[in-house]
């Protein structure tokens, strides 16, 4: 296929803004899929994101579309490759990705919602990456839809004439026609080398899967030469050769070719079966080429860290088979063995936020049949210790004791907000509470409040989101980006069962915030724990002394039960009895408390925010 007539496109947007609706209907309308195997979502291939109606993984797909022929009986034929994106914050690595290996993107925004948080990060970073945007508004079938407002807030984000901005309805079809056109005149064709007979081949993974009978199966844009089945080719940073067993197209499904030319989007069926060879940004070429690689990816950096234990110690083989065949179908998840005195041993596992450790550890569960305890999500901190040692802690239970600290490194993001204007005044409050700095304010046309503020990592994961959502009434918008470690405030609180610390609890909090939330963990210790045989002390502690406390009373048996009349003093013997029997086991080193299962699950799932 000769480069020019193809047309290499993404969907970029806001979560729930219509993105896989509008797949659908481009789908629909190219003929790609026959109208008896269409469904809604038909690019969302997991349970999880049809249940939840969002999208987790890219999906590419390629559609034929005869330009100028409604009928698509005549006209010039084009080949439009569509890479279907996530929109949640969390999956905004598989954006990036996409947008490697494309030269255009539809910016797409709700009607009646307008322009939101993530719109803006997911703009930028297609403007950075030197792709032609196309603005789109959606929904516009919907009796509350905004579209001139709307379509006047898009502009001026794109810098365009409003009139530029096209109108569609995922729901009904409308403004289709339109925006296949516009793909057409407005995307460049393939950039890179021009596709040139016998030249040698080069391409970029962006993404790969897995089968069992067929190995890995690698997603690439070609950028140089023609793929073929049966080459000899090599991938250049792992330095391994193989044998391409077939190269195909994505209709969605995997669809055998006989070539991947340059400008294409397509599959190499690669045999490997071993896992750490294939990686997101390698360059595929000829076995024995001499062309250098191509700009890849940086390595995503994990947001937050939680441990992952099997309840069974026999699941543990089955637990990292897992995690490794998760990690072939996503590249950004990261995870190391660890052991836990409590727990038993585990892995520490690395996300780029709640949301995707919430989906992972569903799949795990779905797909695998594993039943897990995940421990409190955490971030990283960068510790100074007095001996001049600095070191990266993943974990509360591995933080330096109080004494031994100099200074305290945590990262912070800067957040991007759009919330109502009625909103900003209970707004500022959470703002507090959150230890967040304002940088700057900017106002819609639809009166909508911008703000940019300053805060640190651990304040955004516990729980600011679903504050922001519940004081506009679920009308804001979050983004956030990273930003370099600063110096933190904070401390570790251990908790403490019968004087034994259960490292399982440990938390590291803010200092302002020790009395209250030791409390708050006293008190759910002290609800979920079953009585033991003595009077059991429940303690958190910190900064060298202990900030609360519990008593839970002893279990008594009733010793007397079969007693019938007599004396009191018949009575208070076997009372006394019983009372040193609990003393010598004590004294004996019985005294130990055995802390069930599920009383681990509730106070770790409880504690998260």
């Amino acid at each position: 296929m000769n480069p020019k007539y193809i047309r290499n496109f993404s969907i970029i947007a806001h979560v729930d803004h219509g993105k896989s609706t509008l797949a659908d209907r481009l789908l629909e309308r190219t003929g790609t899929i026959p109208e008896r195997l269409m469904r809604d979502q038909v690019l969302d291939r997991m349970d999880l994101e049809r249940e939840r109606g969002i999208t987790i993984k890219m999906q590419p797909v390629r559609m034929v579309y005869h330009s100028g022929c409604p009928e698509r009986s005549e006209g010039q034929e084009f080949i439009l490759n569509l890479i279907d994106t996530p929109g949640h914050i969390d999956f905004s690595y598989e954006v990036s990705r996409a947008l490697h290996a494309v030269e255009g993107v539809l910016l797409l925004v709700d009607s009646t919602q307008g322009v939101q948080a993530q719109t803006l990060t997911t703009f930028e970073a297609a403007r950075v990456q030197g792709c032609t945007v196309i603005p789109v508004i959606s929904k516009i079938d919907s009796p509350i839809a905004r579209i001139n407002e709307v379509r006047a807030e898009l502009a001026a984000l794109v810098r365009i004439s409003p009139d530029d901005v096209l109108a569609v309805s995922g729901k009904t079809g409308e403004g289709i026609d339109e925006l296949l056109e516009a793909i057409v005149e407005r995307v460049p064709s393939p950039r890179g080398f021009a596709h040139i007979a016998g030249a040698e081949p080069r391409g970029l993974i962006f993404d790969f899967s897995y089968s069992t009978h067929r190995g890995i199966s690698v997603y690439l844009r070609v950028f140089d030469g023609t793929f073929r089945k049966g080459q000899p080719l090599s991938f250049h940073a792992a330095g391994e050769n193989f044998i391409a067993l077939e190269t195909g197209i994505f209709t969605p499904v995997e669809t055998p070719a006989d070539s991947l030319s340059a400008g294409e989007i397509g599959y190499i069926v690669t045999g490997i079966k071993e896992p750490g060879i294939v990686a997101v940004g390698d360059t595929i070429g000829a076995a024995k080429g001499s062309l250098p690689a191509l700009p890849g990816y940086e390595k995503p950096r994990p947001v937050v860290w939680a441990s992952v234990y099997p309840e069974s110690h026999d699941d543990l083989p089955l637990l990292r088979k897992s995690l490794e065949r998760l990690r072939l179908s996503d590249s950004s998840l990261s995870f190391e063995e660890e052991s836990s005195g409590v727990l038993g041993r585990g892995f520490r596992c690395g996300f780029l936020g709640l949301l995707h450790l919430e989906i992972i550890t569903e799949r795990l569960k779905r797909e695998f049949n594993l039943a897990l305890i995940v421990t409190i999500p955490t971030i990283s901190y960068i510790v100074t210790k007095t001996n001049g040692a600095c070191e990266t802690i993943y974990t509360p239970a591995k933080f330096p004791e109080h004494g031994d600290i100099v200074k305290i490194e945590e990262p912070w993001v800067n957040v991007t907000i759009i919330t109502p204007p009625d909103s900003v005044s209970a707004f500022v409050q959470i703002l507090y509470d959150h230890e967040a700095r304002t940088v700057a304010t900017d106002t819609f046309q639809d009166g909508r409040i911008e703000m940019k503020v300053e805060m640190p990592l651990r304040e955004l994961m516990r729980g600011f989101f679903d504050a922001l959502k519940n004081i506009s009434s679920g009308y804001a918008s979050l983004s956030y980006e990273l930003l370099p470690e600063r110096e933190a405030d904070v401390v570790r609180l251990d908790m403490l069962v019968a004087d034994e610390p259960v490292p399982a609890f440990a938390r590291v909090i803010a200092r302002r915030r020790i009395e209250e939330e030791a409390e708050k963990m006293v008190e759910k210790l002290h609800a979920l724990l079953p009585k033991q045989l003595f009077t059991t002390k429940i303690q958190a502690r910190s900064l060298g002394r202990i900030i609360a406390s519990r008593t839970l009373s002893a279990m008594r048996k009733d010793v007397t039960g079969y007693l019938y009349g007599g004396d009191v003093t018949r009575k208070n013997k076997l009372l006394d009895k019983q009372k040193r029997g609990k003393k010598k086991l004590l004294e004996r080193g019985r005294g130990k408390v055995h802390i069930p299962e599920e009383v681990f699950m509730k106070m770790l799932q409880s504690s998260s925010g």
